[in-house]
């Protein structure tokens, strides 16, 4: 798994590459959670255009980073989501949580 971000205002966009899986959840946690205090991201976009897999440690991560921006009165949205990653998403509910776009231009759009 590999880790890009890049901020925007105040809106942090994460993308992903790889498996998001129980090997690498903690590790993508603290980098994630160390990401939004240090950037002082509000808001959190998720890019998923080259993430191909995703378990349930996975979801862990995403609804654990929703908890933490929530907290803070933002917004977390996902972009460029792959069949199978939507498929997940789907049967996780976590559509009813965290909004997803075509692009990172329609999120920030929202934010």
């Amino acid at each position: 798994m590999q880790l890009f971000y890049e901020t925007n205002d105040n809106t942090l966009i994460v993308k992903l590459k790889g498996e998001l899986d129980h090997h690498v959840a903690e590790k993508i946690r603290v980098e994630l959670d160390e990401m939004i205090s240090n950037k002082r991201a509000k808001n959190l976009i998720f890019n998923l255009k080259e993430m191909n897999f995703m378990d349930s440690s996975g979801i862990g991560v995403i609804i654990g980073r929703y908890k933490n921006i929530n907290k803070l009165g933002g917004k977390v949205a996902v972009v460029a989501v792959s069949e199978k990653v939507d498929k997940i998403f789907s049967l996780a509910g976590l559509y009813r949580i965290i909004s997803k776009y075509k692009s990172e231009k329609d999120a920030l759009k929202c934010m």
